[in-house]
């Protein structure tokens, strides 16, 4: 019996780690390859995916799309800020 959700029916044919996604397995087979199509227009680096590519390109740019709603505070990527909020938690107790 299985839980849903929890199929990964795309294998790497090199390590044998699953995936649930077929995408997620073409972004992965990149870590064998050293494949990295996605380069950054302003500095060297280049990337396995676009989403990463995008999270980079915020470091030239400065965009700060995610705000705390109790200081304000801005952040670059949404695990600072889920980890940012854990600060009031704890100031409030």
């Amino acid at each position: 019996m299985s839980i849903i959700g929890s199929e990964k029916p795309f294998s790497c044919p090199i390590c044998n780690r699953h995936f649930s996604q077929s995408s997620s397995l073409v972004t992965h087979k990149r870590t064998h390859t050293g494949e990295r199509p996605y380069p950054c227009m302003h500095c060297n680096k280049a990337f396995t995916d676009s989403s990463t590519l995008t999270k980079h390109l915020r470091t030239h740019t400065g965009q700060k799309p995610y705000q705390c709603y109790i200081c304000m505070m801005r952040f670059t990527q949404s695990g600072n800020l889920h980890r940012h909020m854990k600060t009031h938690e704890t100031n409030e107790k």
